[in-house]
């Protein structure tokens, strides 16, 4: 039988029996008891899924629409702030329309990302909040055939897969640069979450870079570092850039908790901010306003922007909005004591 190429957001059982051959009624017992179906025939199956994206149903059938009235989000965490505040302004928009919030935490690791898109894909959300913007093969393909609204909210991509709603990461951390240069510092550290899989990271870097070169400064990789997040993570970053480069007078931290965990170390080593070292931070964390010194920082509208995805998701199921968004909330330099 030739194979024929199905694309529809609402693949069916019979478009998998017939591009693999079989019939209705052997894939579905290969979804239910694979063990009681041939291996070649579950290769056949397996390939046909593979090929057509598709996601099996684990709601009841009942409903008309074969959607529920539950959005999804995918985050690299939610112990951190500000993805909290972004997924409590998504949460409010939609409950004002009397839909509900399911939430994931992938890390950083696209594996990760495209089997909890597959998992919830399975729930049939009526939308999808992705803050990464960088995917799996598999799991692009699967999005682009889910057939709901897709908001991306990582970086202000050109070409996202649906709608994006964010900022430029690499323009923010070009002006918090601009800003210490302005000020006066001239050996400038960067520290950043690590960059594999992270495009947001990459993106703060070659911005920093970017200032450093309208500057006419030579970039420096020994004042260049990646670190896992947390307070933690921060006060070391600080403690090895500066045995390395005691003539460093800032650091930009691209993280608040990064930032304020090495306020945190300076106080315990007793080294003045910004006297012996300034300190920036990156997203206006609530604490940033509460430490002594108070932290410059970038401030980013998180709970704004997740307003805006609930907005679009509604919108598009409620047949308001036909078409991908692209929306740039843009940012703030917020000058305080640490600098």
């Amino acid at each position: 039988m030739p194979k024929r190429s199905v694309t529809s957001s609402n693949t069916k059982l019979i478009d998998l029996a017939n591009l693999a051959g079989v019939s209705k009624m052997t894939v579905s017992r290969a979804l239910r008891l694979p063990e009681t179906v041939s291996e070649q025939t579950r290769l056949k199956i397996a390939a046909a899924i593979e090929e057509l994206g598709y996601v099996p149903n684990q709601i009841a059938g009942s409903l008309s629409s074969n959607r529920t009235n539950v959005a999804a989000a995918i985050v690299p965490s939610i112990r951190n702030s500000l993805f909290s505040s972004m997924l409590q302004g998504m949460a409010e928009q939609l409950g004002s329309s009397g839909y509900s919030l399911m939430v994931g935490a992938c890390g950083y690791s696209e594996e990760a990302e495209e089997r909890m898109i597959e998992s919830f894909l399975a729930q049939r959300p009526c939308g999808l909040l992705l803050h990464s913007t960088t995917h799996s093969e598999r799991a692009t393909r699967l999005l682009e055939r889910a057939g709901i609204p897709i908001v991306e909210t990582g970086n202000v991509v050109r070409r996202p897969l649906d709608s994006v709603v964010s900022f430029s990461n690499f323009l923010a951390a070009k002006a918090m640069t601009l800003h210490l240069l302005e000020r006066g510092y001239r050996q400038i550290a960067l520290v950043t979450v690590f960059i594999d899989n992270n495009e947001r990271s990459r993106e703060r870097r070659r911005g920093y870079l970017a200032a450093l070169r309208q500057a006419g400064k030579k970039p420096d990789t020994d004042l260049m570092m990646d670190t896992s997040g947390g307070f933690d993570a921060g006060a070391t970053a600080l403690v090895e850039l500066l045995e390395k480069r005691p003539q460093i007078d800032a650091i930009f931290f691209c993280g608040d908790v990064l930032a304020i965990g090495a306020l945190f170390e300076c106080q315990r080593r007793g080294l003045s901010v910004p006297g012996r070292v300034a300190i920036a931070g990156f997203d206006d964390f609530e604490m940033a306003t509460q430490v002594v010194p108070t932290l410059t920082t970038l401030e980013i509208p998180r709970g704004e922007i997740g307003k805006i995805v609930g907005r679009i998701i509604l919108a598009r199921i409620e047949g308001k909005s036909v078409g991908p968004e692209r929306v740039d909330v843009g940012f703030s330099v917020m000058p305080r004591a640490s600098t």
